[in-house]
Formats: C-alpha cells, sequence, structure tokens
C-alpha cells in the first residue's frame, strides 16, 4: 500500500478491525506473526475474543442518565477513560519511532501506555512525550538490572510498576518457531545492555528468574515507592495472594495468550478474581478487548478499566500517532455509545445486571475456603 492509501484508510477507519489489513501489508510476515501469534494451537488467543462475543449487554431505558461521562480515578489519577495500552515489546517492529509514537497519542488522548521492559525505545524517550507511564516490570535473575530499570523509569517520570508474574518462562510460540523469528536488524531492547539480552527475539530468555514467589513483592517494595500492581492473575488464590502481599492493583491477564496455551480467557477469569479482591484494591483486564463495548462488558462485571494490546500495534503500523490517536478515539465513541444505550451515566455505574451470557457470573470467595479445583 501506498503512503497516501495508508492515511486515508486510517483516516476512513471506522472499528479497530480497520486497521488490521493495512498494517499486515506494512509489516513482514514474520513481523506479522510474531506480534499476532500465541502460544500453542492458540487456544486461548481466541479464547479472550470469543469471550467478549459471547457476552451481551442487556440494555436499560428512561434511566435519565444524560450524555455519559467516561472518566475514572485510578490510583489517585483521573483517566479520560477506563481504558490503557497494555505492555508490549518493540513496538518499533510496528513503526521506526514506536513507543514514542504510540506515547504522542495516548498523553492527549488521557489514558495511560504501559512501557514493556523490551520496548524499542528509552524510557526517557516516551515520558518526555507522554503522561501517565507505567512500566511492565520482568524480574531478572540479576535483580541489580531490575532494579536499575525501575530507577530509570521512576527517574523518567513513570507513575506506576507493572510486574508480570506468569512468565517464568516464555510460551511455546509456533508461528516463531516455524518461520525461525529473529528481531529485524535495529530492533533491540533500548533499556536493556550486555549478552545475556541478545536472544533473536530480543527476549532474555535466560535472565528470566524462574523461582519468583511473593517476596519479590517486598523486595519491589524496598526498591520503589511507586504503585505496584501485579499482571498475570487469573485465579481467586492468587488474587488474594496478591492482597495479603500487600499490592496496589491487579491485572487479570493470560499474557494475550502467549503463555500458556488453554488458561482461561481473562473476562471468563475476571468476576472471580474481583469476587476475591472485594473492592480491596483496583482490578484491570486485558486481552481480547477490540471495541468500546467489551470494556463496558468488564467494567460490568468488575473491572476499573481495561487495557488495548494488539489493535494499538496494528494502528501505529498503518498510521503512527495518527493511527494510534484514531484508534483510542473510535474505542473511545464506540464506548460513549455503549454507555448512552445502556443507560449508564458513568463508568461506576456498571453493574452485573448490564450483562448476561459468556463470562456472566460472580462466586462469592471466602478466605477460610480453598479455591476449588
Amino acid at each position: 500500500m501506498t503512503l497516501d492509501s495508508l492515511a486515508s484508510a486510517v483516516a476512513g477507519a471506522l472499528t479497530v478491525d480497520d486497521f488490521a489489513g493495512p498494517a499486515r501489508a506494512r509489516m513482514d510476515p514474520g513481523v506479522w506473526d510474531f506480534l499476532a501469534g500465541g502460544a500453542g494451537q492458540e487456544r486461548t488467543l481466541r479464547a479472550n475474543v470469543e469471550a467478549f462475543e459471547r457476552t451481551w449487554l442487556r440494555p436499560r431505558v428512561l434511566t435519565g442518565a444524560g450524555l455519559p461521562v467516561t472518566e475514572t480515578r485510578i490510583l489517585g489519577r483521573t483517566w479520560a477513560a477506563p481504558m490503557g495500552v497494555a505492555p508490549m515489546a518493540y513496538h518499533t517492529l510496528a513503526a521506526p519511532e514506536g513507543e514514542v509514537a504510540t506515547a504522542r497519542a495516548t498523553g492527549p488522548a488521557g489514558v495511560p501506555l504501559v512501557v514493556s521492559t523490551f520496548a524499542g525505545r528509552t524510557f526517557e524517550d516516551i515520558a518526555a512525550v507522554a503522561s501517565p507511564c507505567w512500566l511492565q516490570v520482568y524480574c531478572f535473575r540479576d535483580r541489580k538490572t531490575t532494579r536499575r530499570l525501575i530507577e530509570r523509569a521512576e527517574s523518567a517520570g513513570f507513575e506506576a510498576l507493572v510486574l508480570t508474574v506468569d512468565a517464568p518462562r516464555l510460551g511455546r510460540r509456533l508461528r516463531d518457531l516455524r518461520n525461525d523469528f529473529r528481531l529485524p536488524a535495529g530492533i533491540a531492547p533500548a533499556n536493556l545492555t550486555g549478552d545475556g539480552f541478545a536472544s533473536p527475539t530480543g527476549h532474555a530468555l535466560a535472565e528470566f528468574d524462574p523461582s519468583l514467589d511473593w517476596s519479590v513483592v517486598a523486595w519491589l517494595r524496598s526498591v520503589s515507592s511507586l504503585p505496584l500492581l501485579l499482571k498475570g492473575i487469573l485465579t481467586a488464590r492468587d488474587a488474594l495472594g496478591a492482597l495479603d502481599a500487600g499490592v496496589d492493583g491487579i491485572v487479570v491477564s493470560n499474557h494475550g495468550g502467549r503463555q500458556l496455551d488453554g488458561a482461561p480467557a481473562t473476562l471468563e477469569a475476571l468476576p472471580e478474581v474481583v469476587a476475591a479482591v472485594a473492592g480491596a484494591c483496583p482490578v484491570l483486564v486485558d486481552g481480547g478487548v477490540r471495541r468500546g463495548a467489551d470494556i463496558l462488558a468488564a467494567l460490568a462485571l468488575g473491572a476499573d478499566a481495561a487495557f488495548l494490546g494488539r489493535p494499538v500495534l496494528h494502528a501505529l503500523a498503518a498510521g503512527e500517532e495518527r493511527g494510534v490517536a484514531r484508534l483510542l478515539r473510535i474505542v473511545t465513541d464506540e464506548l460513549v455509545d455503549a454507555m448512552a444505550l445502556t443507560g449508564i451515566g458513568s463508568p461506576r455505574e456498571a453493574g452485573p445486571d448490564l450483562v448476561h451470557g459468556g463470562a456472566f457470573r460472580r462466586t462469592p470467595v471466602s478466605r477460610s475456603e480453598p479455591e476449588g479445583e
């Protein structure tokens, strides 16, 4: 596609899906598979989207709600909408400016960008153009490396840490194995140096700490005073463990279907985690979000906000900063539509009576009773 046709495609986009075709046209097939693929037979990857497809909104009429307000407040900061951009490595695979271009869109949109440890641009460059930014943290065997990353991000103005807890090792991603995928020349983890971070995909396979336990929360507290969220929680048991460890928030996530193939869809896991947390901290969710109505469904099932993942990279590849800005505008407009047409005036008004089917279930969880297998 020519640059003119790509610009036209971005300007004419009306849904999140409209960015995928132009993005794929600009990418090497191996890069597309690296970004789009999941682990194993990709059951969990598909389930994330299908869970939203099976969940229906139940309109309420004559509520007098007026024009919906999308603002929400999480961890002391007001967001323009209950959504953000999930951590994803190497935005530079989608566009030369990578995370900097993404940040130029999220900043004016008033929503957070969670920056991957394996970002393709430096923390300082990203934070210079947008706020709020959060740092997604992998805890490496060499804790000094992790500490340096956190200190740099905090000095740059990042506002929270998001520890990924579902990656003692990387999932078996068959598309990458079949393609013998290697990062293209010039793409590298901009905030990491040394031979240990020079694997073909840029991920520090031998450097991840597979023996992490709940004590890592206390260690991170000793390193930084930033709010700490755990990303990768899918069960009530682990949600309660996170609360006992003293975290500030939870992200219900299965790593976009890229770790354990066969893990539940995040929307399906969400009600169990919400019931366990019982309002003690914010609960966020990612995985499969493709429209504003999906965000409203997640709010109805107890999430405080939902994060967009792969569609952001599609928009970035299709139109760089303008593409991401257009994507965020589309999803926000869809959210306003869904709220207005279901009689919801603000995010806090969304409750379980708003949805049926699919992921709708809430089972109270007691700390005194073990979670069923």
